[in-house]
């Protein structure tokens, strides 16, 4: 995982040789300067302590002078900036508005409504956006939006705002339609799936506007169902399949612009595939937390325990240092599994001295392994494949690939799974290389999981991580001729809680919208970095043993024991 590849103290270093306001940039924004004169944030700007600026319809205020960088909005760096006015208390967003609905449009204007949000000081207002701009903020939770196009789509999303001008994360993304002029019924709500079968998904969504004799349901462009009301089932479909659907309604006069898009599955898909929840847990440093505590205080009943390396040569070891029996690594399993639980073994990670370059065979890699699987006896083996020695090194990945064949064959009962970083859009060239020379080679990987986190900076870590899954779902289907249902069961998220080492931020609401989405598109594997990282400590940057963020103690770790 990404905080073991540089030290705290490096990232310190890094980040305080940008601080200074001297450095080249094209414009300067002093402690005097006023909201009206300068409303936006900007990259590659000096910032003086104490200016203030607007930044999503929020105003901040710089507590530590620096020359910003791409990434570095407010949000993501509390250490730098607050809210204006929020004296730094309160930090803690709003959960996520939910379910965003279109209620009703005209030729010139389309009506929303949401689920309202709830906030520990209260909610003061919701900010609505169309097509990525913010329109306006109300009170309540319902707003028509007017002076629109006839016949026109447009994007809506709704964010909760509180009392200190915190930000909750983006609602559901809703596309809707103003009606098109021509005597035709508006566009329907946004469809939802309210059951599947084996062979049928049926769907239910909002009535249009206007004159409807009825209803047509398109995948892609063809009609796969006409109705009077507004459900339908789709029938005589594949088992395990998944389909995206539209709605249209329609009368004498025409044909109105299609809903929103909703995907469901068919069931029948290969149960048991789901693995528990699993955040990772190292025991070489980071001040590791109490598992029984843990466990106790979140109902989480697994652990990814990190990580096995070389102790010389082919030899497995606990951090390539700590015995596989008898030390702290083995007493904390065995705690784990006094209280019901069972544990992930991980091997591998960014740094360190791994067994993949050190065993010079598949079936030593495979013995290595074995003697791990033997000495803790996990319910699943996570091959974190990083960096230029393992992921990049193609004589090394095949190594590993190999042996994971044989290693699958030895203990049908134990999950494998391999997990790599990404881009903001799927598996890079490395990563579709892996997945394909899996298929090539026959290797039976039962989960890949990407580490959607260091994109870059300034990240939407909700949207950005189901974009590069939804990256990772396309190779896999490209390389196994799977469908989407089963592209999906083969998946895992592994994310970074709090503050990503690129100063990226994954709030707890932020992480609830990850994990429902993954249970939503049926996941199989969903894990962070860390359970020593899952406590509070605001401002503090990304360390070893906290989040950099305001949260509660294992907040991120009650979450994911909900996957």
């Amino acid at each position: 995982m990404r905080l073991r590849r540089m030290a705290t103290a490096a990232l310190a270093a890094a980040a305080m040789s940008t601080l200074g306001i001297a450095a080249a940039s094209p414009a300067a924004l002093g402690a005097s300067t006023t909201l009206a004169a300068y409303p936006a944030w900007q990259a590659w700007t000096a910032y003086s302590t104490g200016a203030k600026v607007t930044y999503n319809g929020v105003d901040y205020e710089c507590v530590q002078g620096h020359t910003s960088q791409p990434g570095w909005e407010p949000p993501n760096v509390p250490a730098l900036w607050k809210v204006a006015g929020g004296g730094g208390g309160d930090t803690t967003p709003p959960s996520v508005p939910g379910n965003l609905r279109s209620t009703g449009s005209t030729t010139g204007s389309i009506s929303l409504a949401w689920n309202a949000s709830t906030d520990d000081t209260g909610v003061t207002g919701y900010n609505v956006y169309r097509n990525g701009n913010l329109v306006t903020t109300v009170t309540g939770t319902t707003y028509t939006d007017t002076g629109l196009s006839a016949g026109t789509s447009y994007s809506y999303t709704v964010r909760a705002r509180d009392a200190a001008n915190n930000l909750s994360g983006p609602s559901n993304t809703l596309t809707a339609s103003t009606q098109s002029g021509n005597g035709a019924p508006g566009a329907p709500g946004t469809p939802t799936v309210t059951g599947s079968a084996n062979s049928s998904i049926s769907l239910s969504w909002p009535a249009s506007s206007g004159t409807v004799t009825g209803y047509r349901v398109y995948e892609g462009g063809t009609q796969v169902a006409q109705v009077t009301g507004t459900t339908a089932t789709i029938s005589n479909l594949t088992t395990c399949s998944s389909h995206t659907y539209t709605v249209k309604a329609y009368n004498a006069t025409g044909e109105s612009a299609a809903s929103g898009a909703v995907t469901g599955s068919t069931t029948g898909c290969p149960t048991g595939g789901r693995m528990p929840g699993a955040p990772y847990l190292y025991m070489g440093w980071g001040d590791p937390p109490n598992a029984a505590t843990v466990m106790d205080a979140t109902g989480i009943k697994s652990f990814t325990m990190a990580f096995i390396l070389s102790g010389g040569g082919c030899t497995p070891k606990w951090d390539g240092q700590r015995q596989l029996s008898g030390g702290v690594d083995a007493q904390t399993i065995s705690t784990i599994k006094s209280k019901g639980g069972n544990v992930q073994v991980s091997f591998g990670g960014w740094q360190g001295n791994k067994l993949g370059p050190n065993c010079s065979t598949p079936a030593a890699f495979a013995g290595a392994v074995q003697q791990v699987i033997d000495a803790v006896g996990p319910a699943v083996v996570d091959f974190d494949i990083e960096n230029t020695d393992e992921f990049e090194n193609y004589t090394v990945q095949d190594r590993i690939l190999n042996g994971l064949k044989t290693v699958k064959q030895n203990n049908p009962n134990v999950k494998v799974v391999v997990t790599f970083g990404t881009t903001t859009s799927g598996p890079n060239s490395h990563g579709v290389r892996l997945i394909n020379q899996a298929k090539a080679l026959g290797v039976p990987i039962d989960n890949y999981t990407i580490m959607p986190f260091d994109f870059g900076g300034g990240a939407n870590m909700y949207q950005n991580t189901v974009n590069a899954s939804e990256g990772l779902k396309n190779a896999l289907k490209s390389a196994n001729g799977w469908t989407d249902a089963q592209a999906y069961a083969h998946m895992g998220i592994s994310g970074m809680n709090g503050l990503s080492d690129q100063q990226e931020q994954t709030s707890p609401a932020t992480w609830t919208q990850i994990r429902d989405w993954a249970l939503s598109k049926g996941l199989t594997r969903l894990a962070f970095w860390s359970a020593n990282r899952d406590r509070p400590c605001p401002g503090g940057g990304v360390a070893e043993n906290c989040s950099g963020i305001a949260q509660q103690n294992w907040e991120f770790t009650k979450i994911t024991a909900g996957f």
